[in-house]
């Protein structure tokens, strides 16, 4: 490792841009309120706020990693540091395997069943980056390794992995294919041209109806959460707001222009902190 090289192993990790912190961080908290019932164990906080963080920039490495010969061919990637010979590929596979301890070590302070799981999420985490070139549904592997944090916030706790459990996971899957389906939105051109997949390309024309779609399944699932849960007002106050971020997000991609498509990205993370804050007022406050 360079010392006079960590603007770009910052940069690497995307620690300068922190929105995949909080589309993977807001979901995860949700979850850790909702298994503890309430607030949960100050630690476990901290616990799941870092390693998100570390496990997050750790993918964002992995991807850089993979596509390094592809990136310096696409608009919004052509500057990334491995795509500009500013970090060797050893030095970022170095990277990714401090970050991704750092991690490991933090969930040892949890318990055996957590330890266990964090080797699934590594495992979906490291796999994403390569489904791109043989799938083009690489979104729904992006979408599973973002809400593995789900379950193992549940037996964290010590919580039953329980059918909320898995609704919530669910829920964050739909929503991560999604907003990924944004993000990709913006690439298209330039993916087309490198043999690049996406579900951008896959659902093409109807691209805007799929997002629609998406946005849909994502609501009801969160809806039933809301249910099944016994949320009350604040839940539904914050997915109201969600209901009108996606809804701005549906009006944000009618040209399908970069941009808009990309702000439409960013705009995801209000709709995650709202259903948050929503969970935790629901469960601090009774009425």
């Amino acid at each position: 490792m360079n010392i006079n090289a960590l603007p770009h192993y910052l940069k690497l990790t995307r620690l300068d841009r922190p929105i995949g912190i909080y589309l993977l961080l807001w979901p995860t908290l949700t979850a850790l309120w909702l298994a503890a019932e309430g607030w949960p164990p100050l630690h476990l906080v901290v616990i799941f706020i870092l390693g998100t963080t570390l496990m997050r920039s750790a993918g964002c490495v992995i991807n850089d990693y993979a596509d390094r010969h592809l990136d310096g061919h696409v608009k919004r990637t052509n500057q990334r540091p491995l795509a500009r010979g500013l970090v060797t590929e050893r030095e970022a596979l170095l990277l990714a395997a401090l970050l991704a301890l750092a991690a490991f070590g933090l969930v040892l302070f949890t318990n055996t069943t957590t330890v266990y799981m964090s080797f699934v999420g590594l495992f979906l985490a490291a796999l994403y980056p390569f489904m791109k070139r043989y799938t083009y549904l690489p979104q729904v592997f992006l979408g599973a390794a973002f809400s593995w944090a789900i379950p193992m916030a549940y037996t964290a706790v010590g919580a039953p992995l329980t059918e909320i459990t898995w609704l919530l996971y669910t829920a964050n899957i739909l929503w991560t294919v999604h907003y990924d389906t944004l993000y990709a939105m913006v690439d298209r051109d330039d993916d087309l041209k490198i043999g690049i997949k996406s579900t951008a390309i896959l659902f093409g024309d109807a691209d805007k109806l799929m997002v629609g779609l998406l946005q849909l399944l994502t609501w009801l699932a969160w809806f039933m959460l809301g249910i099944q849960a016994e949320l009350k007002l604040f839940w539904w106050l914050g997915l109201a707001v969600a209901t009108g971020c996606f809804l701005y997000q549906q009006w944000l991609i009618r040209h399908r222009e970069r941009d808009p498509c990309f702000k439409a990205f960013l705009n995801n993370h209000w709709a995650g902190l709202a259903l948050f804050i929503g969970a935790v007022l629901d469960l601090a406050i009774q009425f």
